[in-house]
């Protein structure tokens, strides 16, 4: 039988989509960078058209006679990206980016409600990074604007403070708060 008289193969009518072809949604994913290229990363991420976060706050700095409010990244050495799993060339490809933070050799993803609530509660107060912790006690906001937040809990300066961690990245951002707001969370 010639390629020209061969009979066409009974193949069902499948249509293609993410799920058929394995394809994962995209997710949250931190992304390692070369020290200081956190914005510049982000900001050539977007141009890929790659979603990203980088979480900023304002730090005064002085040089020389010269004083100045500067944004820097909460989480030092890392931007959030927003991908699918099949996507990370389009990030790792990038110059500035050297690894995705990895569980067991696989990309490790972040929850989704981790970024909108980090997201939510930098709009309404101010942040800090702050040492990574594992001692303290585990606390949850009550009410309010970071209700539900989870993170340790220290006293500093007669006040009180919240420590929120990242652990995938293993970095952490402290917010001040009344200690009426946070209950114990019991395992």
């Amino acid at each position: 039988m010639s390629l020209t008289q061969a009979k066409p193969c009974p193949i069902p009518n499948i249509e293609l989509s993410a799920v058929n072809l394995g394809a994962e949604p995209p997710r949250w994913y931190a992304a390692y960078t070369l020290p200081r290229h956190e914005k510049v990363v982000a900001e050539q991420l977007g141009l890929r058209q790659v979603e990203t976060y980088v979480p900023l706050y304002l730090s005064a700095r002085r040089w020389a006679e010269r004083r100045a409010l500067v944004q820097l990244p909460l989480f030092p050495g890392y931007v959030f990206v927003r991908i699918s799993v099949g996507e990370r060339i389009r990030v790792l490809n990038h110059p500035g980016v050297l690894r995705l933070v990895t569980f067991n050799g696989r990309p490790a993803p972040l929850p989704d409600h981790e970024i909108e609530q980090l997201r939510a509660a930098l709009e309404l107060a101010k942040a800090e990074p702050f040492p990574f912790l594992i001692p303290g006690k585990r606390v949850r906001v009550r009410s309010g604007a970071l209700g539900g937040l989870e993170g340790t809990i220290l006293r500093r300066k007669g006040r009180m403070r919240l420590v929120v961690s990242v652990e995938a990245i293993q970095r952490s951002i402290v917010f001040d708060l009344d200690a009426t707001d946070l209950e114990s969370i019991t395992n």
